[in-house]
């Protein structure tokens, strides 16, 4: 017999599983007061709003006939057929919403791992990079060769009215456009200030005027000492890693304006926006307190169409806190720096193992070809052991940058290790980027219960490139291998790492379904994933990844109303076009956030008066250990990546790499928020 009282709880459950039969059924004469009770409670409770579409994706099994799904409030009540959601729906209040009538409406997408910040910073720069950048400020297309860059770089310089305004350019990179130095710039102008920052921010190049500019003469880098000159060359105009951070004081001021701040993360805010990503997760950002207030500035209000959640820097929490035992509790305070739509995820923390993969500088375990490349640690074995070990300890879940099959090695070691000593279960140890990895570690990777997160993009960009030089046809077609990890169960989530790739989920989708390189071939075909293990990988198995899947992820009773609003199917277009799939706009939370069209930037207002760059001095950091945590060894003029095997410093090969060094891995994010902090 049907009760006369039903919960809340209960009514959901009815209107999502019981069907008229079903009532009717249980019903008898006896029971007629009950269900007209019923119906006097529907019609009290609040009012759903039905949204219709051409097809709601729900990554939830994704049934072809699905084509409404009914929300109350910020949440899915259900999803399913028009007509069967209105026949469940019976006497409560609801109203019929068509706008989606005609789009395909999918579960919110997610990027699990973007730099707003960094973001924000390079792309209100000239853009000159090795792929196309679809901004809200217009597109800019890729340039691969040479030639094109310097056609670009002399096409930007040209563009410029006012004669003094400095040119700032990102997106460089020697192993596309060629070895570009002051000697190349001052052939584009020798009265306008040229800087370019490279495409992994680790070094700066600039033009006699630009150097004139900001007061770096001979005796300036002759008085450089250590790494800092070893990494520095006044007659090239080049500034890397420990040379980078002895000009940055002098480079800061038109990097760091107030107005780059904001306008950059607006920017930043607006891009993720129209790439149709509902949730964002920032991992391991720089350690900022002002930093984070003005990003809260940015993306906390509720008029904004993206949530942010931020997980914390344990490299530089273990640098600044371990000695004196309080890493945990300062990563705990994390959780007081967020504001409305911002907030840091608890007890999640983001580690380090090898360098970047842009520079060729993982850890592998066959050399690379050639001998001009070795990787590097970010964070030395023992290192990232011990901040390891205590993050365990305290049940954190561990997400780790990982690059190379020797860092997969690390990081399984670690896992195992902490298995054996403190079993966990559930612990979801993901390995971030996946760079390149050992088809026998799969396995392992399975058995210990770990997560991958991989950017597929670094397939398209760099497979045929690196073909040719560093890792050699067959390991150049094996990155981001993911074939072997499908196979074995184990979750894969897609990320940006935007600026490192663009930040369009649909993009990464692409990627990872057809492995196309610039080119035109397929690299690695055994890796592919189908058009549905992708759109996972940026739906409920990057929810999965950052342990939100029970609230987003997948359109499902109860979870958060996040969709993303699409133009076309991914499941009907060819896996070609994936990535050119329109986006109408998004729902977070329940509300409709459409793309517009008013976004601006005022390019010019984001550069400082000529005076007021020569009047300002060396900033203030703001952030006392910066040195400490981003330039380790760089005093004592090593590089900070001991030898595993030793112990012992060595020194680095000035010029030899352009990195993302293991003496930081956002050197130039240090720097500015510091300039930042004091000014904002």
């Amino acid at each position: 017999m049907l009760k006369t009282h039903l919960t809340r709880r209960g009514m959901l459950t009815l209107l999502v599983g019981a069907s008229s039969s079903a009532i009717a059924s249980a019903t008898s004469a006896d029971t007629a007061f009950s269900l007209q009770d019923l119906g006097e409670q529907l019609e009290a409770l609040p009012e759903i709003t039905l949204y219709t579409a051409r097809r709601v994706i729900t990554m939830e099994g994704n049934e072809q006939n699905i084509d409404a799904v009914a929300v109350v409030g910020d949440r899915v009540l259900a999803a399913g057929s028009r007509d069967e959601i209105v026949d469940r729906i019976g006497r409560q209040p609801f109203r019929v919403d068509e706008t989606f009538a005609d789009k395909v409406v999918i579960a919110g997408l997610i990027d699990q791992h973007v730099h707003p910040f960094l973001a924000g910073l390079t792309l209100t720069a000239e853009i000159i990079a090795i792929e196309d950048w679809n901004l809200p400020t217009g597109l800019t297309p890729a340039v691969r060769s040479e030639e094109e860059y310097r056609e670009r770089l002399v096409a930007a310089e040209a563009a410029l009215e006012d004669a003094e305004t400095p040119l700032l350019t990102w997106g460089y990179h020697h192993f596309f456009h060629g070895d570009v130095r002051r000697q190349q710039l001052d052939e584009v102008s020798t009265t306008r200030p040229i800087i370019i920052v490279h495409r992994s921010a680790h070094e700066f190049i600039f033009n006699t005027a630009a150097m004139d500019l900001l007061g770096i003469d001979e005796a300036f880098v002759d008085n450089l000492q250590g790494l800092a000159a070893e990494q520095s060359s006044f007659e090239e105009g080049h500034f890397f890693e420990a040379g980078m951070f002895a000009v940055l004081p002098t480079v800061a001021p038109i990097l760091a304006t107030p107005e780059r701040l904001i306008d950059g993360l607006r920017l930043a805010r607006e891009y993720m926006h129209r790439a149709g990503v509902t949730v964002g997760c920032e991992p391991g950002g720089v350690l900022s307190q002002p930093l984070q207030d003005a990003t809260n500035s940015v993306f906390s209000g509720s008029d904004v169409p993206v949530r942010m959640y931020f997980i914390g820097d344990g490299k530089s929490l273990h640098e600044l806190y371990f000695d004196d035992g309080r890493m945990i509790e300062e990563t705990e305070n994390l959780l007081t720096w967020g504001e409305g739509k911002t907030s840091f995820l608890p007890r999640q923390v983001k580690l380090f193992a090898d360098g970047a993969i842009y520079s060729l500088l993982m850890q592998v375990s066959e050399p690379y070809v050639g001998g001009a490349f070795h990787g590097e640690w970010i964070m030395e074995p023992d290192v990232f052991n011990s901040a390891f070990d205590a993050y365990w300890e305290a049940g954190y879940q561990i997400h780790v940058h990982q690059t190379g099959d020797l860092a997969v090695d690390l990081v399984l070691d670690a896992v195992e290790r902490n298995m054996r000593r403190m079993p966990r279960p559930d612990h979801r140890t993901t390995l971030v980027h996946f760079g390149y990895s050992r088809e026998d570690q799969a396995d392992r990777i399975a058995e210990l219960g770990c997560n991958v997160s991989g950017n597929p993009y670094y397939v398209t960009a760099l497979s045929d490139r690196y073909g040719d030089i560093g890792l050699g046809p067959e390991r150049a077609d094996d990155i981001v291998p993911l074939g072997p990890i499908k196979a074995n169960g184990t979750p894969i989530s897609f990320h940006s790492d935007v600026p490192m790739a663009p930040g369009e989920p649909l993009y990464l989708v692409w990627a990872g379904v057809n492995r196309t390189t610039v080119s035109g071939r397929v690299a690695g075909p055994d890796h592919r994933l189908s058009v549905e293990e992708a759109l996972r990988a940026v739906t409920i198995d990057a929810a999965q990844s950052i342990r939100l899947e029970g609230e987003i992820g997948s359109i499902a009773p109860g979870k958060l109303a996040n969709f993303t609003i699409l133009e076309e199917d991914p499941f009907e277009v060819a896996p070609d076009a994936i990535k050119d799939i329109g986006i109408w706009g998004t729902v977070l939370e329940g509300d409709i956030f459409p793309v517009t069209d008013d976004f601006s930037l005022d390019r010019a207002s984001l550069f400082p008066p000529k005076d007021a760059i020569q009047s300002v001095g060396a900033p203030l950091y703001a952030l006392a250990d910066v040195p400490r945590v981003a330039q380790r060894g760089v005093q004592s003029g090593c590089s900070c990546c001991a030898s595993p095997a030793s112990g012992a410093c060595t020194p680095s090969v000035a010029g030899q790499v352009s990195t993302i060094s293991c003496c930081g891995t956002n050197a130039v994010g240090w720097a500015v928020v510091s300039e930042w902090a004091t000014k904002v």
